[in-house]
């Protein structure tokens, strides 16, 4: 399935801040609500697809694991729901999603991805969004 709208996240992140707050609820906690209820709208999204795990090998699955389950899922999700407990959204959005920036970054150095003047203004274009909405 391919979504392209834009990302729920910032309008999420607006919800999830008033949760926290309303039910004095620890970024922990919330990142734990967050999670469960997105297994279960998942699993049931993903169903026709749970047969191509078995094929998937196991680099892909240690890739998946990895970036997705603990860096992505785990404890940027944790530093996510500890920011915005404790500082304004219009702080926390504009860094929180720099993560097209680093996606870019990786797909570079990493991915042997082509650089491209597109990318490079792209990524300051970005950087500089973050500088002005969150200086002051």
């Amino acid at each position: 399935m391919h979504c392209s709208l834009p990302s729920p996240g910032g309008v999420g992140g607006y919800f999830e801040k008033k949760g926290l707050h309303l039910g004095k609820l620890s970024p922990q906690m919330g990142i734990t609500i967050r999670t469960f209820i997105a297994l279960i709208v998942l699993s049931i999204a993903s169903y026709p697809h749970w047969k191509t795990v078995a094929h998937a090998g196991t680099k892909a699955l240690t890739y998946m694991i990895i970036g997705g389950g603990v860096v992505a899922g785990s404890v940027g999700m944790l530093c996510f729901y500890m920011a915005i407990k404790g500082a304004p959204l219009s702080k926390v959005m504009p860094i929180a999603f720099t993560s097209p920036l680093f996606g870019a970054l990786m797909g570079i150095l990493l991915g042997g991805e082509t650089v491209t003047i597109k990318n490079i203004i792209g990524m300051l274009m970005t950087v500089g969004g973050i500088i002005i909405l969150t200086i002051g």
